[in-house]
């Protein structure tokens, strides 16, 4: 069947996983079929086109238990209880379907079918259908138990937090702050924690800056350091995948009708992803205090750094491969499209790649640029091995590809058809934090959708240098990212003042060799294409008419498509949601949670998220998302 559902910790499959002394040995061998599996899939679909734009969003859900006598919460560890509950009725027909997450206290659920089938009506179905998906969990689970869409519980790592009781440690993580029963029982998930901080050779190491506010204290960690873990004074301190891969966000997967319209899309949705992740900020509170830092990138990119101090540059090259920039878990490094709009000079990061997968795929005829974008994929080692895995046959199975694939975790995931299926080539939008609400949620999907079509349509020109947008990446984590900062952007983004709308499926640049001739590129310098804005001159364009604003370029795409009047209004407000979020005339969710917690009347000012606090915080979330409170600094109003 058909479906877009896509796993954000990548395939699961059954039977016995390697620890990692045994998993190293096959290394080579899982990467050489890995790329004999890539090329298999390219030779039989480089030249399928025509594929309808079908998307499916993917939202995750964290359990929790509210004791009202208490006043107390707890993470609750019943999430693959209820997967499996959900589950066992999945057919043709089911509205949704459910897959495990990284944590126990997790519930990944997208909608039973793509959307696009018929493209104005299916958005309609977005947040009906993330309604339907909340109250089946609801249904689901104990009557103690709520499921909210927090991009992070304000808990996790903070004394016995979950339910049942856990205690620290396990010889998974070995964390002092997260017992190994928080990880999701299907054995990818344990071994996946092990093998990284057995081929790391030291725990993970998350500091991000605390919030330092009138009483905070500042956090030291000598007794830490002594134990050799790499605790930094001043920060909150984070030593497990459960701090990165336990949090919750929103994704987006899009059908494209060829391989060259994903290539196109994958560059120009890596270009928004920075903006899209301040815009959705909603992770300000880490082990139970407040950061000086609203997103969650990069505590997920430090709770799966594989990395070695060789392959961090701390060490010489003895028995490592490369000295790697970035974790597995990072923005992209290098843009895959050839249209015409794309100049070698926005590849301006070093990137690093694996010279032998690059001449084996350059002598099948790929070009450079995707052949460096896998081969630089392919500097990693595969983490999680089947034992009765490993010799399978490259032209049926993609398992050694989606190995490597799958465990690259970017900001926008390019991905080629499952062996012997009718899915097409497809990208993954992976920035955008978990909203409250169904509603932001929708907002934020359709708006993504959207983005893709005056992509499409507008022939929209987003590129900058890719180290440009890592910069961004980084002015995305500050506190209030939204209003405080400036991006860096593309000055003149369309050549078109009316969109296409009838575009037909092309091929961008065309050949399957290197660059064409006939294509002159601008000889300007790239310098002058961009400069800084704020995302409020992102989104709604410059008061002097110097830029137009991606959203009047979605409300005219709007206006020239033929759409039914009801989904017009929906999108309106879906749109406007955003357009105020940009102005600062609403709150990101990062914003509205410091404001609950500054007013709370508990709070000290020392950047503690006490258990009260806690509780009433989770306790509003689960309200205004089920429509028992008001949340007007959030949603406007608009929800209505």
């Amino acid at each position: 069947t058909n479906r877009v559902s896509c796993l954000n910790m990548g395939f699961l499959t059954e039977g016995d996983t390697l620890r990692w002394e045994e998993a190293k040995k096959y290394a080579d061998y899982i990467r050489k079929h890995g790329i004999e599996q890539f090329l298999s899939i390219w030779r039989n679909t480089k030249h399928r086109t025509n594929d309808a734009l079908l998307w499916g969003d993917e939202v995750e859900y964290l359990l929790v238990r509210f004791d009202q006598d208490t006043h107390r919460i707890k993470l609750s560890l019943h999430g693959h209880e209820v997967i499996a509950e959900l589950a066992k009725d999945e057919n043709e027909q089911s509205p949704a379907l459910w897959r495990p997450e990284y944590g126990r206290h997790m519930i990944e659920g997208t909608p039973g079918h793509p959307y696009g089938k018929s493209l104005w009506k299916d958005f309609r179905e977005i947040e009906p259908n993330m309604r339907l998906r909340r109250d089946l969990i609801s249904a689901a689970i104990d009557s103690r138990d709520r499921v909210v869409t927090l991009t992070n519980y304000p808990l996790m790592g903070v004394g016995d937090f979950t339910e049942p009781s856990t205690k620290p440690g396990g010889d998974v993580a070995n964390s002092l702050f997260t017992s190994d029963d928080l990880i999701h029982p299907h054995h990818r998930f344990a071994t996946l924690t092990r093998n990284i901080r057995l081929r790391k050779g030291s725990h993970v190491a998350i500091n991000m800056p605390i919030f330092m506010d009138k009483n905070t204290k500042v956090p030291t960690y000598e007794k830490e350091r002594a134990e050799g873990r790499n605790a930094q004074d001043g920060h909150i301190y984070m030593d497990s995948m459960a701090f990165g891969m336990g949090m919750c966000c929103l994704q987006t997967t899009f059908q494209a009708c060829n391989i060259y319209e994903a290539r196109h899309f994958y560059d120009q949705l890596a270009v928004m992803s920075p903006i899209m992740l301040a815009i959705t900020a909603g992770s300000p509170i880490l082990r139970g205090l407040l950061a000086d830092t609203d997103v969650r990138w990069n505590i997920i990119a430090g709770s799966v750094d594989d990395r070695t101090p060789q392959e961090l540059g701390k060490e010489p090259l003895k028995d490592q491969r490369f000295v790697i920039p970035k974790s597995r878990y990072d923005s992209i490094s290098t843009y895959l499209s050839r249209d015409f709009t794309f100049r070698p000079e926005y590849n301006d990061y070093d990137l690093v790649i694996d010279p032998e997968v690059y001449k084996r795929l350059r002598d099948e005829g790929i070009d450079h640029l995707l052949a460096q974008h896998i081969a630089h994929l392919w500097i990693r080692d595969p983490l999680v091995i089947y034992s009765g895995k490993i010799e399978i046959d490259d032209e049926k199975y993609a398992d050694h590809f989606e190995n490597l694939q799958s465990t690259n975790w970017q900001t926008v995931r390019f991905k080629p058809p499952p062996p012997g299926s009718t899915i097409g080539w497809r990208v993954e939008f992976r920035p955008m934090e978990a909203c409250i609400t169904d509603f932001e949620n929708a907002a934020f999907v359709a708006f993504t959708v959207l983005m893709t079509r005056v992509i499409a349509s507008y022939d929209l020109n987003l590129y900058i240098p890719i180290s440009k947008v890592d910069e961004n990446m980084k002015r995305a984590h500050k506190r209030d990212a939204v209003n405080s900062e400036k991006f860096f952007f593309r000055k003149k983004i369309t050549s078109a003042d009316t969109p296409n709308t009838i575009k037909e499926c092309v091929k961008y640049r065309g050949t399957d060799g290197d660059f064409a001739d006939a294509f002159h590129p601008p000889t300007n310098p790239v310098e002058e294409e961009y400069e800084e804005m704020t995302i409020n001159e992102i989104m709604n364009g410059k008061a002097d008419g110097t830029f137009p604003g991606l959203i009047p370029l979605m409300t005219n795409y709007i206006d020239a498509v033929e759409m039914d009047v009801e989904t017009r209004v929906l999108l309106q407000k879906y749109l406007q949601l955003i357009a105020q979020r940009a102005s600062g005339k609403l709150m990101t969710t990062a914003a509205w949670i410091r404001k609950f917690v500054r007013e709370h009347p508990t709070y000290k000012f020392d950047s503690v998220i006490t258990e009260d606090i806690a509780y009433d915080l989770v306790e509003a979330a689960h309200k205004i998302a089920t429509g028992a409170m008001d949340a007007p600094e959030l949603l406007g109003g608009l929800n209505k």
